[in-house]
Parts: C-alpha cells; sequence; structure tokens
C-alpha cells in the first residue's frame, strides 16, 4: 500500500509539472512571470517549514548582521527567484536564443576566456545561486564545450526532463554516479565542467571545509580533478537582475602547489568556497536557503 500511495504522489507530480511546462511555453515570458509571481507568493505563505529552515541557515551564516525583518525579506524574494527562474529554465529549449539570449549580461568573460584557452578545461566553481541551468545553456550557447555534473532526480521521468532540457542547448550531462573517466576525458579535451559546490551529499567524496565561518561537508571530487590535469577554476554565476540576468566570471582561483596533494586538495577547494560565499553575501535572495549546507556534523564523518 505505502508503494502504491508513494507511485501515485510521483504520478501526480509528475503529471502536473508538465502541464505547468506546457503552460509556461505557450504564455508570453511576461504573463508566465506574472503567474509564476502569484506561485511564488502561495509557496511562501504555505511552506512553512522550509520557510524556517530558511531562517536557521540564515541565522547561521549571518548570525545577528540581519534582522527578523530582514531575514525574511531574503526568503520571500528567494521563493520568487526559485520560481522565476524554473519559468525561465523550462522554456529554454524553445526560447533561449530568441527571448533568453538577447536578456543576458555578461561581466568578466575574459577570466573564463583566459582559463578556457588554454586548453586544459575549466572547473566552472558554482553553487545552487542564481540560474545556474541558464549559467550551463550560456556556457554552451556561446560556443564553449561544455558539461554540467547533476544528480539524478527521484523519478526517472523528471530525471529524462531534466537531461534532455540541458542537451537541448547543446550540454554534455553527467550524473554524479558516472565514473571519473568521463570527467577526466572531457576535462582533457579542454571542456568547461559546471560544478555545484555547495552540496552536502555522501554519494561523492567530501571534505569538512568552512562555509560562513562553520564546518560544511563540501564535494572536493572536482578540486582532485583539476589539479590532477592542470585545469583552471573560474568561479561564476549568473545573477537575476530585475527581468534581465547578469552572468560574472570571477578571476581564476589558484593555490601555490605543496608536496601534499591533500592539503592542496584542501586548500583550493576552501578558496573556491570562500568566492563563492562572497557571491552568496552580496546576492542572499538568490540562493536556495532551504538547501541544507551543515546537515553533516563534523564527528559524523570521523565515524
Amino acid at each position: 500500500m505505502a508503494r502504491l500511495r508513494k507511485k501515485l504522489k510521483n504520478d501526480l507530480i509528475y503529471g502536473f509539472l508538465r502541464l505547468i511546462i506546457a503552460i509556461f511555453n505557450v504564455l508570453p515570458r511576461n504573463i508566465s512571470l506574472f503567474f509564476g509571481t502569484i506561485l511564488g507568493y502561495l509557496c511562501y505563505l504555505l511552506y512553512g517549514k522550509e520557510r524556517d529552515k530558511a531562517d536557521r541557515h540564515l541565522q547561521i551564516a549571518f548570525g545577528d548582521k540581519l534582522s527578523e525583518a530582514e531575514r525574511n525579506t531574503v526568503i520571500r524574494k528567494m521563493f520568487l527567484n526559485i520560481i522565476w527562474n524554473f519559468i525561465d529554465v523550462v522554456r529554454m529549449p524553445k526560447y533561449y536564443k530568441s527571448e533568453l539570449r538577447p536578456l543576458i549580461d555578461v561581466d568578466g568573460i575574459e577570466n573564463f576566456d583566459k582559463v578556457y584557452k588554454r586548453g586544459k578545461g575549466v572547473i566552472g566553481v558554482t553553487g545552487h545561486i542564481g540560474n545556474f541551468e541558464l549559467l550551463a545553456a550560456f556556457s554552451a550557447g556561446e560556443g564553449y564545450r561544455s558539461a554540467a555534473i547533476g544528480r539524478e532526480l527521484y523519478d526517472k521521468r523528471l530525471n529524462r526532463l531534466l537531461i534532455a532540457n540541458r542537451e537541448s542547448v547543446g550540454l554534455i550531462n553527467i550524473d554524479t554516479k558516472d565514473s571519473p573517466r568521463k570527467l577526466l576525458r572531457l576535462i582533457k579535451e579542454g571542456y568547461a565542467l559546471g560544478v555545484l559546490m555547495d552540496t552536502d551529499s555522501a554519494r561523492v567524496r567530501s571534505e569538512m571545509i568552512p562555509a560562513f565561518g562553520k564546518l560544511s561537508n563540501t564535494p572536493v571530487g572536482q578540486s582532485i580533478i583539476g589539479l590532477k590535469t592542470g585545469a583552471g577554476f573560474v568561479p561564476m554565476a549568473c545573477l537575476r537582475n530585475g527581468k534581465r540576468y547578469k552572468v560574472v566570471f570571477k578571476p581564476e582561483v589558484t593555490i601555490n602547489r605543496t608536496d601534499d596533494f591533500d592539503a592542496d586538495v584542501y586548500n583550493i577547494t576552501k578558496k573556491c568556497t570562500e568566492v563563492l560565499e562572497e557571491i552568496i553575501t552580496e546576492h542572499k535572495d538568490q540562493w536556495i536557503w532551504m538547501h541544507n549546507r551543515w546537515r553533516t556534523k563534523p564527528e559524523d564523518k570521523k565515524k
């Protein structure tokens, strides 16, 4: 019975998402965003547990630097940004070139080009901030050979939708369970590899790295691959700016290499995390604060 209820729930979610995607691809963007605004406010009002979770994480990150009213404003805008970004993501296959690309401004592309043109690959350091799916689409759409690492969704049908969405704009999708050899091959061929570094996952190799002053379980696989292949680490984000976007490329992150490879992995991951933290701090309402960045405790890693 429990399995049947779970299947029914997943079928309803899948059917609802297909309907929503179809609607948002028929309506003009302005009208879609208008309905998205209503949906965002409803989510903010109805999902109290998620609001509370986001509030706890904001307090972890900023302590008393933000008042309760300021945190509530960040959370409300965050819900709106999530829905608005979702609308543009599901419109990408049909409208990226004609509608979305003209809305993207770019800052710091020379930082990316400098590393990409070396031909040794790029580790695109980003996280759950802004429209990270559109960021990957921009990279591929500009002619850069690009791939994105993504965790397989719980429903295979939803996962196929996500992969189809990425591949429609020229991206290569890489599952976190894929062989590291696939990643190495792409990096050695000079690809740009987008990595969400702000995930606390037991499925990938991770280290406890400070994030907003508190140790957080942070993936290091991308750091290992980058250091072994000579790829460059470039922090980046696609940030919402009203109804437009700005893709930002920060300067390459480097470290002084040592004879201790594990220490180098830790140090490059830490420096990348620090730059990502700066981006999040500057654009607080664009990070997904429901994401439990500090779920794993340092004592859990020792078990």
